[in-house]
């Protein structure tokens, strides 16, 4: 997979580039793995907006991704791998021996007749999901359970991965892509492997139509509107604000923790996530 720049014949081709898409084997997906889902637009039963800068876009079919990986000791040869247009990975369609189909996130290196399988005898293979307890230490993992039989919750982006930094007792410690450590229980399952589709982040949208495509509408400043509509609002001229940066309903956007106090998770972290963007140190100010 590769990523192809657009010649620059217009404003908007300009610094523009997409997905070659050269990964795929398969265009249409699978029927019984699809359904329609109705979107709100950021509107609630009432009809009033509660998420701003949402609406229109491209139509989608949700696809069944399969989280959970329960059907043990059953191998499954890949299918195709596919394009999901909700998330930024790739999916791949699994057979299973006894004829049922299932969608998983794709992981780096996986191709069509490979063999994958879940459960307590599946080998420590990319694609292969397996207990924390049964995979060695060291390796990367992705699609994380938070609680057993839970289904995965954890890194389940394009090109993200977790390694298994070791396992004592009835605890696995996991570093994720964040820099933070957590520790998780070795019953809950995790997948061998990185998630794929790792060119998704170097793609360069280019214009504003792009992102009208993927459903997020103009936003807007909080110091360009009236004080009515925003406490920033309001001025003669072109001003800065005033205050500092909040949000509509005055709670600062800028410094504040966002992660709830009492957040009953909060034990099972053992390090802080090192800086704002994975992986990076915040450099203090001189």
């Amino acid at each position: 997979m590769a990523i192809k720049v657009y010649n620059r014949t217009s404003a908007g081709r300009r610094n523009s580039s997409v997905q070659d898409f050269s990964d795929l084997t398969q265009k249409d997906p699978e029927k019984g793995l699809t359904r329609r889902i109705a979107r709100s637009g950021g509107r609630n039963n009432q009809g009033l907006t509660c998420s701003r800068f949402r609406g229109g876009g491209a139509r989608r079919i949700f696809r069944i991704v399969d989280f959970r990986r329960e059907k043990d000791n059953v191998p499954a040869h890949v299918a195709s791998i596919e394009y999901d247009p909700n998330r930024s990975a790739r999916i791949a369609l699994l057979k299973y021996a006894d004829g049922e189909k299932r969608y998983i996130l794709a992981p780096e290196g996986l191709t069509i007749g490979q063999t994958v399988m879940s459960g307590d005898q599946a080998e420590p293979r990319p694609g292969n999901c397996l207990p924390l307890s049964l995979i060695p230490a060291g390796l990367m993992i992705h699609n994380i359970e938070l609680a057993p039989k839970g289904g995965a919750k954890l890194v389940r982006a394009a090109g993200r991965a977790a390694s298994l930094s070791a396992k004592e007792g009835d605890w696995a410690y996991v570093t994720l892509p964040s820099g933070e450590t957590r520790r998780i229980n070795i019953k809950c399952r995790a997948t061998v492997g990185t998630i794929g589709n790792s060119d998704h982040s170097a793609v360069r949208v280019g214009k504003a139509g792009r992102t009208r495509h993927k459903g997020r509408r103009p936003h807007n400043r909080g110091s360009a509107m009236n004080p009515i509509d925003h406490p920033m609002g309001g001025g003669e001229g072109r001003r800065s604000g005033g205050r500092d940066p909040v949000s509509p309903t005055g709670v600062l956007a800028k410094g504040g923790k966002t992660r709830r106090r009492r957040n009953p998770t909060n034990a099972a972290i053992i390090r802080r996530r090192i800086g704002r963007r994975y992986g990076e140190a915040k450099i203090p100010k001189k």
